[in-house]
């Protein structure tokens, strides 16, 4: 065994050390409650099928990209009628799957993607109350049993690709990037009142048509020198954010592409590196945290502007690895974080939902409902088990206390031993 595998499994080990340590926990938000992909706690399965390790499942009435979360013994997940002028919030019961409630808003004509259908966020909870926005149609919040405790016209937001960043909650407030459209800008909100506390434009200065700009990402947190900064890419750059006056702090520039000004997966944070891909085959960076202003020439690591894989779903960086889910061509690839070569590949179909690291797996989900559970193994593909539940998927599982909700176009499944 070479010094790198011996160096990565004895990481490895410590992750799951800590993971058993720690008591499991909900899945809060978009990429669960740190909005990294990694999952509290031991004992999820690693096999299941239509029947085996089923513990529930329910029809749903639309299809929807959003993913579903945990919070307080409920599952929530947001949805809308085909043509978007319904969108709901939906909130399930964990222990059996019973749906406890939905709230609609209705609205009017809007347009969207046929691979990306209207209900295309992911709620976000603190177990009292959750948030769900649905672009164009507002950002709502409920408590648990229903009730809307307030609501927020953020502005219009039309693009013929639709909507998809997700909001986030920390510190009591809710951060969101909003867009495409006319106006892209990050926001931050109180939680309890839903009032404004500040909003930072992202101008575009570009020479796209509006048709081929727009970030779909959805902000991380992370510290940086000490301090926590909001961490967001945008459609030609990725910035951080000051969480308290939302001051633009840094930018990396390195996410425009030849044809597009697109970005879809949100950004990685390890080992003071940031990792970000923009999608539709556009440029793919990494570049060291920390600095003021412009730190492009000063702290980008490398730059790959071509022959890159679309890039949806997000994805995790264990050590000084990055596994990603790659979709056009349908691939998941590990990459080195400090010089972005790939170490393997391996075939798969497209990918548009996120990698969850969870006891010591990773999870992959295809669109053709087949999760791909493999180990984080910086030399070799290791696959552990091909898990089909069949239907169509671009949503993340959610990962809670052992258990696995997966949303399909035409189903939500808890899985689990």
């Amino acid at each position: 065994m070479n010094k790198l595998r011996t160096v990565f499994l004895a990481a490895c080990s410590a992750a799951i050390f800590l993971s058993a340590v720690v008591q499991a926990g909900d899945w809060s938000q978009f990429r669960g409650p740190g909005g990294d992909g990694v999952a509290e706690g031991s004992g999820f399965p690693v096999t299941w099928d239509a029947e085996e390790n089923i513990k529930w499942k329910i029809d749903l009435p639309d299809r929807g990209a959003g993913s579903p979360i945990v919070s307080g013994g409920r599952v929530f997940l947001s949805s809308a009628t085909e043509d978007g002028r319904k969108r709901s919030l939906l909130c399930f019961d964990r222990s059996d799957g019973t749906q406890l409630w939905t709230r609609t808003v209705e609205f009017g004509e809007d347009t969207t993607h046929g691979k990306n259908p209207f209900g295309s966020t992911t709620p976000a909870a603190d177990g009292d109350r959750v948030v769900v926005w649905h672009s164009s149609a507002g950002l709502y919040c409920y408590d648990f049993s229903g009730k809307e405790l307030w609501s927020r016209d953020l502005g219009d937001f039309k693009h013929i690709w639709g909507y998809g960043s997700s909001p986030i909650i920390h510190d009591g407030r809710v951060v969101l990037q909003c867009g495409p459209g006319e106006r892209a800008f990050l926001t931050s909100l109180d939680l309890a009142s839903g009032k404004t506390i500040w909003e930072t434009d992202e101008p575009y200065g570009g020479d796209k048509s509006p048709d081929d700009v727009g970030s779909w990402s959805t902000p991380v947190l992370a510290q940086v020198a000490g301090k926590q900064q909001i961490i967001c890419a945008t459609s030609t750059r990725v910035n951080g954010y000051d969480p308290e006056s939302g001051d633009l702090l840094w930018w990396c520039e390195g996410l425009s592409g030849s044809r597009y000004d697109a970005a879809s997966s949100s950004p990685l944070i390890g080992g003071g590196i940031c990792f970000a891909m923009a999608d539709l085959r556009g440029p793919a960076m990494g570049f060291k945290l920390g600095g003021t202003g412009n730190i492009t020439e000063s702290n980008r690591l490398w730059h790959v502007e071509k022959r890159n894989p679309n890039s949806v779903g997000t994805g995790i960086m264990v050590g000084r690895h990055i596994f990603r889910p790659n979709s056009g061509p349908g691939t998941l690839e590990c990459l080195e974080a400090d010089t972005g070569e790939s170490v393997w590949k391996n075939r798969a179909k497209d990918h548009w939902a996120s990698m969850v690291l969870a006891d010591g797996h990773l999870y992959a989900l295809n669109q053709r409902g087949t999760t791909i559970v493999f180990k984080p193994n910086a030399e070799e593909f290791e696959e552990v088990a091909s898990n089909d539940l069949g239907g169509i998927t671009n949503a993340t599982p959610a990962f809670s206390d052992g258990q696995i909700f997966v949303r399909s176009d035409e189903h939500l499944y808890c899985i689990g031993h």
